[in-house]
């Protein structure tokens, strides 16, 4: 296997710099003609003063403004970052070891940076914090789903357990609030569920299911439902549709059934989704391991039980 190439640039907020490779075949006079086709949506004027500032390098250091353009090379710099309002949750560390780290991701908080969350991202707080700049997720929450999230700490475990999320080997749980349904549980839903590159929401259509929930339905509370999600797929917002589609949308859903919108500065009413357990054989000492949440969800804690509330007259064991 080819070894990465380290690239010549430190990393910046626990981020690597982008890497850009001149194509074999192009054309281009100039390496800065290559950035400015290539980074469309840097500015002209913030290219010109990162090559003038030296921001633009390769392997032997900044690169020149006129310098020629060399097919198959490539260059480093650090992405501008977003104007990112803090999110303010704290990330709950629930075990540590030389291998391994479990938090609590709290709502609005991305797991990984992406798009306009960048600092404000777990990965990218937990490198800061915590002193671990090799750390990566082996798996990823929506941002608005708060709970469980495992990061491996030893980079060359890293295949191992992003394996075990890949092949279904984990069990993960889940607790939802939602209005209550009298339908007969547990249930198990299945369909498809296809995401289009682009759009924000996932859609159910026809055809061979690739997403199926195990739902039960926990405690009964003034109108309201507790309810375990057993997802045995991990399909885009798999949990938030099947809810949905039980006429029972999960409380603070901005998309389903309708999407709102919901300023990134607004961290009222979270999405009441929590993955609040995990469990998995250790692919590398063989130990079954889990992983319970420290988070509760919001709505259940200030939702009073009435005297004589109805429960469910049986509590199926989680699966396993």
């Amino acid at each position: 296997m080819r070894r990465r190439q380290q690239p010549p640039l430190p990393k910046r907020h626990g981020l690597d710099p982008a890497r850009v490779r001149m194509p074999e075949d192009g054309e281009w006079a100039t390496i800065v003609d290559f950035v400015l086709a290539r980074e469309t949506r840097i500015p002209a004027e913030r290219v010109d003063e990162m090559f003038a500032g030296g921001e633009i390098v390769d392997m032997n250091g900044p690169v020149a403004a006129n310098a020629p353009y060399v097919p198959g090379e490539a260059v480093w710099f650090h992405r501008d970052l977003p104007d990112e309002p803090p999110v303010p949750f704290d990330i709950t560390v629930v075990h540590r070891d030389e291998t391994l780290l479990v938090v609590d991701k709290p709502h609005f908080l991305s797991t990984i940076p992406r798009g306009g969350h960048v600092l404000q991202s777990a990965l990218v707080r937990l490198r800061r914090d915590l002193d671990l700049p090799a750390l990566v997720p082996a798996h990823r929450l929506d941002r608005v789903t708060a709970g469980l999230v495992l990061f491996v700490v030893d980079p060359a475990s890293r295949g191992a357990y992003q394996s075990l999320f890949q092949d279904r080997k984990v069990n993960k749980e889940y607790e939802a609030i939602a209005p209550y349904s009298n339908l007969e549980f547990p249930l198990t839903l299945r369909s498809r569920i296809v995401k289009e590159r682009g759009d924000f929401e996932a859609r159910e259509v026809d055809g061979e299911p690739n997403a199926e929930t195990v739902v039960e339905l926990l405690e009964v509370r003034d109108g309201l439902g507790r309810y375990r999600l057993h997802p045995r797929t991990g399909r885009t917002h798999q949990l938030r549709l099947h809810m949905n589609s039980l006429g029972v949308p999960i409380l603070g859903d901005d998309l389903y059934p309708e999407p709102t919108d919901r300023p990134l500065d607004d961290f009222t009413a979270p999405l009441q989704l929590l993955a609040s357990a995990m469990e998995f054989t250790d692919p590398i000492s063989g130990d079954v391991r889990r992983f319970d949440t420290r988070r509760t969800l919001e709505r259940w804690v200030t939702t009073t039980a009435p005297a004589g509330a109805a429960t469910p007259s049986r509590s199926p064991e989680p699966l396993h």
